[in-house]
């Protein structure tokens, strides 16, 4: 006997946990299928985000920068402290709890949105009266609508698989027992600077492979320039235009073979490698192929423009399609469905979706990079403010980084905003909120901003596009 709903998720991570809650609140009787267990089998809610990405990693980011301010910047403050130490295991213990507390918190929002949780992998069987026919450990569901939100998974190097002991993905990482003394990491994308920074600053020497030829290649060049400058001051080595060749592991640690940017043969020998080259669209086990889902070469589900994919009542969000593979992208995915189901315009724009790296100082930006909009055509002005003539950022002790806003040569409409520097994650959220309204530079520089705060800055750089700085 099958159990009947109007709508069931595949996933429970950002995406797919708030697809569920926003389609009970619009009164459909809703499922989620999630198969993530925590370290005693039971359920754990939440997706790659919230176990092995996004949350515990700034979980380790908060206390790895507590530390680094005892060790090297408390006596600025007059603070001295002796025999400074770290316990990794009880830091590790509270990265866990926090983890358990969403946990266990996205549980709790099922039971108050009346969404029925399942506990297994979900998978399609076939098309059924009513919907559509699926499985989840010994149970048959039917539902009108699906939404599969089933997340990614690391991108492991060809022939080098993870071991999560001595080659680590994003979860291996999180989970290192002792600081490493020498610690590698190939690509230099979010999570392999954020969990270079972690190790870095309780001691371990780490280097960063590259194998492109610039820095944070999404990122605006100025930022790019600018965090490149900050992480080497940091102690990160970080080589560039490298070729990684063969990477041989053994119980001593990890050995990798590569050419350098001016063709030498190189070899980096390090005890833990963490390999993040970006991640994979996760659709292992869905059985997409017995109902005819549509897969993109990468293994993406393919979907249109409102997360249709080709089968009716069949929806897909976040990681699993098209798009950057961001928690707050597959957010706001997972309601617009959720409220298309409904008959409502539910909506994303692309345009306003905000980056931000956790590193010290924090990248953030919103919009497009000066050289996108060189390389369209596009006539911009460009407006900097330094944090290092901020006084929220001189008390702070943390001036490194400036806000840079370009806007529309002709109407100074806003079309970018970046940020390298001291908040840059809660300093973004104006610039989303300016560009959604599609407002121009002269709209933030006119907007009294809250003094002594870092937000000044944004001000600043605004009146900087007009060349009207009143504090630089």
């Amino acid at each position: 006997m099958s159990l009947t709903f109007d709508v069931v998720v595949i996933g429970g991570g950002p995406g797919g946990y708030i697809a569920a809650i926003r389609a009970a609140q619009l009164g459909f009787a809703t499922a989620c299928i999630d198969e993530w267990k925590n370290a005693a089998g039971g359920p754990a809610p939440g997706g790659t985000c919230t176990n092995v990405g996004c949350i515990p990693s700034k979980a380790l980011l908060q206390s790895s920068e507590y530390y680094e301010h005892a060790a090297r910047h408390f006596t600025d403050h007059g603070i001295a402290l002796k025999d400074l130490s770290i316990d990794v295991r009880k830091m590790l213990a509270r990265k866990d709890q926090v983890v358990k507390q969403n946990n266990d918190g996205i549980l709790y929002l099922f039971k108050k949105n009346k969404v029925s949780f399942f506990h297994g992998r979900g998978s399609f069987v076939k098309k059924a009266e009513g919907g559509w026919e699926l499985a989840v450990g010994g149970e048959s569901l039917v539902a009108k609508h699906v939404i599969v939100a089933t997340g990614s998974n690391a991108r492991a190097l060809p022939g080098v698989p993870f071991d999560e002991e001595r080659i680590l993905s994003n979860d291996g990482a999180l989970r290192i027992g002792a600081v490493p003394k020498r610690l590698g990491l190939i690509g230099s994308g979010v999570i392999g600077l954020e969990m270079g920074s972690v190790w870095r600053r309780l001691g371990a020497q780490v280097t960063v492979l590259e194998a492109l030829p610039t820095f944070l290649g999404a990122v605006d060049e100025q930022i790019a320039k600018e965090a490149m400058k900050a992480f080497t001051k940091q102690g990160l080595k970080i080589e560039l235009g490298v070729k990684v060749g063969e990477v041989k592991s053994a119980k001593s640690g990890v050995s990798v073979a590569y050419v350098d940017a001016k063709g030498g043969a190189q070899t980096l020998e390090v005890d833990k490698l963490i390999v993040s080259i970006g991640r994979m669209p996760n659709t292992t086990g869905l059985n997409a192929e017995a109902v005819g889902l549509v897969l993109d070469e990468r293994g993406a589900i393919v979907v249109d423009d409102h997360c249709r994919t080709n089968l009716p009542g069949v929806w897909a969000v976040g990681d699993v399609v098209r798009g950057p593979m961001l928690a707050h992208k597959a957010e706001e995915e997972g309601v617009a469905v959720a409220e298309r189901i409904a008959g409502q315009h539910g909506h994303v724009d692309f345009n306003t979706v905000p980056w931000v790296i956790y590193t010290s100082p924090e990248i953030a930006f919103v919009g497009q990079t000066e050289q996108q909009l060189k390389s369209a055509g596009r006539g911009y002005k460009a407006g900097t403010f330094p944090f290092s003539a901020n006084g929220r950022a001189r008390a702070l002790g943390d001036t490194t980084g400036m806000v840079k806003i370009l806007a529309d040569a002709a109407t100074d409409e806003i079309l970018g905003v970046h940020i390298i520097g001291p908040m840059a994650s809660e300093l973004i959220a104006e610039a989303v909120v300016a560009m959604a309204f599609r407002a121009s530079s002269e709209d933030i520089a006119r907007i009294c901003h809250a003094h002594p705060s870092l937000g000044e800055s944004t001000k600043e750089a605004a009146l900087a596009v007009d060349k009207r700085t009143l504090n630089f």
